[in-house]
């Protein structure tokens, strides 16, 4: 992931911690700082954004490997590519247009090694991951006493939403482009 030029950021947490919470929290308020955002989200499951019945869905169903539907809010690019894995982020991020973004947000690939935010609540009931990944560069938690007192990274508060936002930007400016 080295060479991709935009700051490039995660949110890494177990299934049920609010990452998309977060995310959709927090995208607004990076939007009205006059950001452009990217986000990649990363899925456990087969998935579709088509609607069954619509054409791009029909045409793609029918064989089209490549389906790309425009109008003039938005396009969408769906690609037919079954493998045995998932793709890699780095294999992601070289997919994005880059000239139209100013920083890259993720969410999940918690186990490949780029920056992130680990979010953490202890009822979700899953261990912290900081200790198994040295790109984690901050936990947000909606408990502090759950942190170990001995953790060097910085601790947010996962319900504050300003904090969130000031951590993201300041990480941004500094450690950009080199996710």
């Amino acid at each position: 992931m080295n060479a991709f030029t935009l700051p490039v950021l995660g949110f890494a947490a177990w299934s049920g911690t609010g990452k998309t919470t977060l995310l959709k929290q927090l995208l607004p308020r990076l939007k009205q700082r006059g950001l452009r955002v990217g986000c990649i989200k990363h899925a456990h499951h087969t998935f579709d954004v088509d609607i069954p019945g619509k054409d791009s869905y029909e045409l793609r169903h029918a064989g089209a490997t490549q389906m790309l539907i425009a109008s003039d809010q938005r396009w969408a690019l769906m690609t037919e590519e079954p493998r045995s894995e998932a793709p890699a982020l780095s294999e992601l991020l070289q997919r994005l247009d880059t000239a139209q973004l100013d920083m890259v947000l993720v969410e999940g690939f918690k186990a490949e090694h780029y920056p992130k935010i680990e979010l953490y609540r202890a009822v979700v009931g899953k261990p912290m991951r900081f200790q198994d990944d040295p790109a984690i560069v901050a936990i947000a938690t909606d408990d502090p006493a759950s942190v170990p007192v001995e953790v060097q990274l910085p601790v947010l508060d996962i319900n504050d939403i300003s904090a969130i936002e000031a951590f993201v930007c300041h990480f941004c400016q500094t450690y950009g482009g080199q996710g």
